[in-house]
């Protein structure tokens, strides 16, 4: 049966969150955490290989302590087991040093269980890099296969997979071998609601946590800020757009208007008052 481990990340709720104008960097207090919403999909997805195929879905995140909170939405929506690793030394990674910290954690849930797949969101909504998931799959050396919008067929004992890899004109047909990695749409699937029976699981539920100790053969110049060459430089809250002007007068005093406004001239245009 599948063993399939889906990645999530809690984040902030960007439709609320706040910019701080003193340091022009995201006020993740001004803001509830959720379950990053391309991930809910994940999951639902897993979930419904798991229903279709049979066998066990793992959701795997890195955070604070905090995070559990979106395990255990996980462990609502259907997931099995929850495994989060959250240690000081993750603190500050970039998605490189994300992908490493997650590619360890994967090698360690494999070694409970044999893993077969792995799903991520397309993107997290407060980074929107979509780059952790093909950066785990490049570490475990699997294929990555992106922009997943449909899961045609798995067939662990052939060892392969068929999808539906969205394009902006369509969609292309893949093929790929057993283990790989997805990175799925939202149009995936629509998450329903979650049956009582979930969300008492999940109610008392505690994933399993490991730090950084927990894992094998970690080189620690790879994790947190240590291990992220990215650099942000700046962030600044974009400015609001200006009103409308309301052109008056008579037509040829309004296109003299409109050219002054888009060419920055005047008097281009000297018409006659009449029936024209």
């Amino acid at each position: 049966m599948l063993h399939i481990v889906a990645c999530i990340k809690q984040v902030p709720d960007t439709k609320i969150i706040k910019m701080n104008p003193k340091t022009n960097t995201m006020d993740r207090s001004s803001a509830p955490a959720i379950l990053n919403p391309y991930d809910a999909h994940a999951v639902e997805e897993a979930v419904r290989l798991k229903q279709r195929y049979g066998g066990t879905v793992s959701v795997l995140t890195m955070g604070p302590m905090a995070a559990i909170k979106a395990i255990k939405k996980c462990i609502e929506i259907g997931a099995d087991e929850g495994y989060m690793i959250s240690d000081r030394a993750f603190a500050g990674a970039d998605t490189l040093a994300t992908s490493y910290a997650l590619t360890k954690a994967v090698e360690k849930i494999a070694e409970i269980k044999p893993v077969d797949l792995i799903i991520c969101g397309k993107m997290t909504i407060d980074g929107d890099t979509g780059q952790v998931g093909p950066g785990i799959a490049r570490r475990l050396n699997i294929p990555p296969l992106t922009s997943v919008k449909k899961v045609v067929e798995v067939d662990r004992e052939k060892g392969f997979v068929v999808i539906h890899r969205k394009l902006e004109d369509g969609y292309e047909v893949i093929q790929s071998s057993l283990p790989c990695l997805f990175s799925v749409e939202k149009d995936i699937n629509e998450i329903p609601y979650s049956p009582l029976p979930n969300v008492l699981k999940a109610a008392r539920y505690n994933p399993t946590i490991w730090s950084v100790n927990d894992l094998a053969n970690v080189d620690r110049t790879q994790l947190g800020l240590k291990g992220s060459p990215t650099i942000v430089s700046k962030v600044w809250t974009p400015e609001k757009p200006k009103g409308g002007e309301m052109l008056q007068g008579t037509p040829a005093e309004q296109a003299n208007r409109l050219l002054e406004i888009v060419l920055g001239k005047k008097e281009l245009f000297a018409g006659k008052e009449g029936n024209g």
